[in-house]
């Protein structure tokens, strides 16, 4: 049973959260922060990028860079940027992108419940940037980004955010990409102890995006429980922050990939080999968008073509087996590109699907990849499969939109 709790947020007042908030730290690099930055000596970068205070090129790893983020965490509380709520709170946060909004609840998610298997992942983890991330939470002792989780719908808990949404937010902006926030508090008794009995009869929470952040959170919560003495388990250090959504509010968007080559084959050639396993249709100059599970999209030489996966080439009654992403990285990149690891493979790259097919066509028009492959979305109800079987999804296979937002509460875990 999920166990969460309310807790008393660190937030920018009011007239302040727009000149605080930020993307996450892990959608920009360096150079783009510094320059989403600049000017505004109040930006979140200053505390989950803290590079950024430093000359070009200094590494985002070095120690001193961690304890920058610690003395700009300090400095902004010290200066009243961020205030502590004086008592527990839940909070609902809404997203709207293209007319659509989404409504997620903010809590304090149990470390226990993730290290038990409860909060369940659908993805690899690499060992370096969770060390990243835990350095970050040690040094400022706080999760200063949350970590983004779904949970099968709850009516009781749908009826809490129909009735919240109706009154006055704390928050209420568009962020600079177009993209709408707002933010509710809730501190009514009743209504919190409603919303921790409600999660308690979840049985599971699912990782939407934010793996790295939610094994950090919950390695340095058990690191920290190991280390006191004094250990009792109700400490705030037991829990990590997330925005938990229904999972009928959520939308997986396509999450596609280019190539540098075609090893070695003409396109004709490669055209060919693609057929023993593909339905190939020429789809000429138009984009093209794949309509349906098993039918891709291809970029190559200035044309777009249907790739429909032939019957017996994938496995609809295996989780994995059944994936679009499974289909093309076996058969395709695999068997005929010459691609076995798409996690450290220099010949290919993954597009968001943010940024539509156009962005396909540009970097294969421009000649720095030779093809491109557009794949059709995962589900929410294919993700779930994945984690309750304890599969993992291969690399690169889901891409959330919109993300949420960073500085609108952070927790503190003392």
């Amino acid at each position: 049973m999920a166990k969460v709790k309310p807790f008393k947020g660190v937030r920018p007042p009011k007239h302040l959260v727009e000149k605080v908030v930020s993307r996450p730290y892990d959608v920009l690099n360096s150079d783009e922060a510094r320059k989403e930055a600049e000017g505004n000596e109040k930006s979140l970068y200053r505390i989950i990028k803290p590079e950024i205070d430093f000359e070009h090129g200094t590494d985002e790893h070095d120690p001193k860079v961690y304890e920058r983020a610690a003395q700009n965490f300090q400095m902004f509380q010290d200066k009243g940027w961020l205030v502590q709520d004086d008592k527990d709170h839940y909070y609902i946060y809404s997203q709207t992108m293209n007319g659509r909004t989404q409504y997620g609840f903010v809590i304090a998610a149990w470390v226990d419940d993730y290290m038990e298997g409860r909060i369940k992942k659908h993805e690899l983890t690499r060992r370096d940037k969770e060390e990243d991330r835990m350095k970050h939470v040690r040094v400022n002792n706080a999760n200063i980004e949350p970590v983004f989780f779904a949970f099968p719908d709850n009516d009781v808990l749908a009826e809490i955010i129909e009735k919240v949404t109706k009154t006055e937010p704390e928050y209420d902006f568009v962020a600079p990409d177009g993209f709408g926030h707002t933010l509710w508090k809730i501190g009514d008794e009743k209504t919190i102890k409603t919303i921790t009995e409600e999660f308690e009869k979840i049985p599971n929470l699912y990782i939407a995006d934010g793996h790295h952040r939610s094994a950090a959170a919950a390695l340095v919560g058990a690191e920290k429980a190991k280390n006191n003495p004094d250990h009792k388990g109700h400490e705030e250090y037991n829990y990590f922050m997330a925005v938990a959504f229904p999972a009928s509010h959520l939308n997986i968007i396509d999450y596609n990939r280019v190539v540098k080559d075609l090893n070695g084959l003409t396109p004709e050639q490669f055209l060919d080999k693609l057929k023993e396993n593909f339905d190939v249709e020429d789809k000429g100059t138009e984009i093209f968008r794949p309509n349906k599970l098993h039918n891709f999209s291809l970029y190559l030489d200035g044309k777009w073509y249907s790739l429909t996966a032939k019957p017996g080439t994938y496995n609809d009654n295996d989780p994995i087996g059944v994936l679009d992403v499974t289909v093309s990285s076996d058969l395709i990149l695999r068997d005929i590109l010459g691609i076995h690891d798409l996690r450290s493979d220099k010949r290919i790259d993954f597009v968001g699907g943010i940024r539509g097919l156009e962005e396909l066509k540009k970097r294969v028009d421009s000649g720095e990849m030779k093809m491109a492959l557009a794949l059709y979305p995962v589900t929410m109800d294919q993700l779930i499969d994945i984690a309750d079987s304890g599969n993992i999804m291969p690399p690169k296979t889901t891409w959330f939109e919109p993300k949420l937002r960073s500085g609108l509460v952070i927790h503190k875990l003392d």
